[in-house]
């Protein structure tokens, strides 16, 4: 899966556009719920160094909350690591070069916008 193809999946599958919140790194692309304003994904172009890769070369990838169960399965898929720059208890890295899955990734997306949307009050009736 590729920036575009990821951007296009969110657009379609939850109506939301990115917004850039740092004028210091305009590939940095946040989603983020309207209502409560909590960050399900954050695309981003970074060093492949950065994820381990032996590479000066830059590559575009995406952050997204996992559930905590899931992440030590899932970084053993092609193209998933640790989170760059989050909190690796609860957040994975995922490659946009197509060395991850695009269901992979479209299911990572579905779990990280489930897990950061707004919670139901439970009524006491």
């Amino acid at each position: 899966m590729t920036r575009q193809e990821l951007k296009k999946f969110i657009q379609e599958t939850y109506g939301i556009t990115p917004d850039c919140p740092w004028l210091k790194y305009p590939s940095y692309e946040v989603f983020r719920h309207g209502d409560n304003k909590k960050w399900f994904a954050v695309i981003m172009d970074i060093p492949k160094a950065k994820l381990g890769i032996n590479s000066e070369e830059s590559i575009s990838v995406v952050n997204l909350k996992c559930d905590t169960a899931m992440i030590g399965d899932i970084l053993s898929e092609n193209g998933i690591y640790p989170a760059y720059h989050m909190n690796k208890a609860y957040w994975v890295t995922a490659a946009l070069d197509g060395s991850a899955e695009a269901e992979t990734v479209k299911m990572l997306t579905r779990i990280s916008f489930r897990l950061t949307e707004k919670k139901q009050k439970r009524s006491l009736s």
